[in-house]
């Protein structure tokens, strides 16, 4: 089966966390204690928080256009991309004060 361009497929088992989760297992390695803190800390600014909020308030009303639903769809991914790595990075941080 050919899969649609810019469409992802997924088995019953993956979501894509999962499949971030895997994907920056390497990367996750590579933090540092440093490196791992600043990635906790991260977080948008507030006019894309506003603007996050304002897309999720048109999807709540079904009432995104597609251009919007495209943009809504590029920060969620961001948002899921940038949690694994604030897990992998809490991960880091958690070994450090284990140790």
């Amino acid at each position: 089966m050919t899969r649609p361009r810019g469409k992802i497929c997924y088995d019953d088992n993956m979501s894509r966390i999962n499949v971030l989760d895997h994907f920056l297992d390497p990367l996750g390695a590579m933090f540092t204690p440093d490196v791992a803190q600043h990635m906790v800390a991260f977080r948008v600014d507030a006019s894309t928080q506003a603007r996050i909020d304002a897309l999720a308030e048109k999807c709540t009303e079904g009432q995104l256009t597609a251009a919007e639903g495209e943009e809504y769809d590029t920060y969620l991914m961001a948002i899921d991309f940038i949690t694994v790595l604030q897990a992998k990075a809490r991960t880091v941080l958690d070994h450090r004060v284990a140790s």
